[in-house]
C-alpha cells in the first residue's frame, strides 16, 4: 500500500493505528482538515459532543502526531462545522501554505447518506435499543464457574442475591459496586449477574463503559438520543463495567441521569470499577455519591489457596481441549504459589505450559515449568497499597497538595513529588500504568512509565533519593 503523501493523511493513519479501527470509526472518521496556516491546525467535525470529546481527550496526541508527521508544531483547533458546509479536497502544499478552500468557494450540500442501513457505520446502526441490549456475554462467565475464596467471597454472594431477586422484588443493595484491580473477577461476576437476572425474568442489560459512550455518540448521530435514554431507563437491572474508562462532560452528564432514574424507580444498578467510587476523580462528584451510597465490596488479591483453585478449573477445561496434555499436582501448587496476582496471570501461565508441550512434545515437569514461566514468578508478594495512601504521604512529605500532585502544574516542587508518587505507586500497588495514569489526573501511560523511569534511574545514582524513596515506602505500607 502507497504511504499517504500529506501530513494529514500520516495524521489520520497514526490515529487509527493506535487506537483501533472501531473507536477510530466513532470518533475521528467524520472529522476533516478545514485550514493549515503557518502556526495553526484547523480541523471541523460534525457536532459539539464530538468536538468536546476529541478536545477533552485527544487533542495533545493529534497536536504531538502532526508535530511528528509535518515537522512543524502548531497549535490544532476545532470548530462545528456548519450541517450544510462540504469538505474540500486538499492539495498537496508546503507547511506555510493555507490549503483550506472553505472561504474561497460558496458551501455546497452534502450528498445525502445512503438509507440502507447496512451502508452505514456500525455504530450509527447500534443506536438506541440495540446499544441498549447489551455488550455480548461470554458463555464461561457464569456464577457456576467462579471460583469463590476468602478474598471474593462477600462480592460472589452479594452478586448473586442481587441477580436472582425475582421480577418486580425491591432491590436490596443499590447500586452494587465492585471494584478491584484487573484479572481478580469484576467482569466475570457481571456478566454471571446479566445471564442471570435475564434467566430470573428480569430485563437486564450488561454494557461496558466504552459500549455506553459508543451507543450514546451513535444515538446522538443517528437523532434517537431519546430512544437510547428511554430504554436504559426502563430496564430492571442495568449493569456496567470498567466504569473508570467513561470521559466526557455530556456522557458523564447523561449516565448521571440515568442512574438517578434508574435508582429513584426501583431498579437494580451494578456497577464495577478499577478503585472505590470517591477515587474515581474524573466523574462528578454527584455520581461519586451516588455510587458510595449503595453497596461497596472490594475483589482483593487472590489468596495462595484460591489461586490453586483457579488453576486447577483452568487446567481441566484445557486438559478437555487438548489431547495428553497433563500438569502434576506439584506443578500447579508451584504455578499458584509462584505466579502473578491476578486470574489472568495464572491463565498465561497455564497457556506457556500448554505452548511448551505442544511444540516441542516436552512433558511438563517441575524443571520445565519454571523455565517455562520465569518472566511471569513474582520476586515477592507486597501488601496492597492504595494510590490515595501514597498521594497523602508525598503531598505531607514534601509539602504540597493532593490536588497540586494531580494538576498539570509544572513547576519544580510539584513535578518531582508527583514523578516519586507514580514511581511508589507502580512498585507498591499491582495498578497498570494506564489505571496509574487515570488516576493522576488522566494522564497517559506514556508520562507514568516516563516518570517510572526516571525515578528509578535517580535512585540508581543519588543515594540520599533512595532512602528517602524506602522512608516513603515505609509510611505508605503503614498508612
Amino acid at each position: 500500500m502507497d504511504c499517504p503523501s500529506s501530513p494529514w493523511d500520516r495524521v489520520r493513519l497514526r490515529l487509527r493505528e493506535e487506537i483501533g479501527e472501531e473507536k477510530f470509526t466513532s470518533w475521528f472518521a467524520r472529522m476533516d482538515l478545514d485550514a493549515l496556516t503557518s502556526d495553526v491546525v484547523l480541523l471541523s467535525v460534525p457536532t459539539r459532543f464530538l468536538k468536546s470529546w476529541i478536545h477533552e481527550n485527544y487533542l495533545p496526541r493529534i497536536t504531538d502526531i502532526w508535530a511528528e508527521e509535518s515537522g512543524a508544531r502548531r497549535r490544532v483547533d476545532l470548530t462545528v462545522r456548519s450541517a450544510f458546509a462540504r469538505p474540500v479536497a486538499l492539495k498537496s502544499t508546503s507547511p506555510r501554505e493555507v490549503v483550506s478552500e472553505r472561504t474561497e468557494r460558496p458551501a455546497e450540500p452534502r450528498a445525502a447518506a445512503p438509507r440502507n442501513a447496512e451502508s452505514r457505520p456500525a455504530e450509527v446502526r447500534d443506536a438506541g435499543g440495540d446499544v441498549a441490549s447489551g455488550s455480548p456475554l461470554d458463555p464461561r462467565l457464569t456464577f457456576e464457574s467462579f471460583v469463590v475464596g476468602k478474598s471474593n467471597s462477600l462480592a460472589f454472594a452479594a452478586a448473586r442475591q442481587v441477580a436472582e431477586a425475582p421480577a418486580g422484588a425491591a432491590p436490596v443493595f443499590n447500586p452494587l459496586y465492585l471494584h478491584a484491580a484487573v484479572g481478580l473477577g469484576k467482569t466475570h461476576l457481571l456478566q454471571a449477574v446479566a445471564r442471570a437476572g435475564a434467566a430470573h425474568g428480569r430485563r437486564t442489560t450488561y454494557l461496558t463503559a466504552e459500549r455506553f459512550m459508543y451507543g450514546f455518540v451513535a444515538a446522538l448521530k443517528a437523532h434517537s438520543a431519546i430512544a437510547f435514554k428511554d430504554t436504559l431507563r426502563t430496564i430492571d437491572t442495568l449493569v456496567i463495567d470498567d466504569l473508570q474508562f467513561l470521559k466526557g462532560n455530556n456522557l458523564q452528564q447523561e449516565f448521571c441521569h440515568t442512574l438517578n432514574a434508574l435508582l429513584d424507580g426501583g431498579r437494580q444498578v451494578v456497577v464495577a470499577a478499577d478503585c472505590l467510587p470517591g477515587e474515581l476523580e474524573h466523574l462528578d462528584e454527584r455520581v461519586r455519591s451516588r455510587l458510595a451510597g449503595g453497596l461497596v465490596v472490594e475483589l482483593a488479591a487472590l489468596e495462595e489457596d484460591l489461586r490453586l483453585e483457579i488453576l486447577k478449573s483452568r487446567y481441566q477445561t484445557l486438559a478437555e481441549q487438548h489431547q495428553g496434555f497433563a500438569v502434576p499436582a506439584p506443578v500447579l501448587e508451584f504455578l499458584a504459589r509462584s505466579v502473578g496476582q491476578s486470574g489472568r496471570d495464572l491463565d498465561g501461565a497455564l497457556n506457556k505450559l500448554l505452548a511448551f508441550n505442544q511444540l516441542t512434545g516436552e512433558p511438563v515437569t517441575l524443571d520445565m515449568a519454571e523455565n517455562a514461566v520465569k518472566d511471569l514468578i513474582r520476586p515477592t508478594d507486597p501488601r496492597r497499597v492504595r494510590i490515595d495512601d501514597i498521594l497523602r504521604v508525598v503531598a505531607k512529605h514534601y509539602n504540597v497538595s493532593r490536588a497540586d500532585l494531580l494538576s498539570q502544574r509544572r513547576t519544580a516542587n510539584v513535578v518531582k513529588p508527583r514523578q516519586i508518587a507514580m514511581y511508589l505507586a507502580k512498585t507498591l500497588t499491582l495498578r497498570s500504568l494506564p489505571e496509574i495514569g487515570r488516576r493522576f489526573g488522566g494522564r497517559d501511560h506514556t508520562t507514568v512509565l516516563h516518570a517510572v523511569r526516571k525515578i528509578d534511574g535517580l535512585v540508581a545514582t543519588d543515594r540520599a533519593l533512595a532512602e528517602e524513596i524506602e522512608v516513603l515506602k515505609r509510611l505508605a505500607l503503614d498508612a
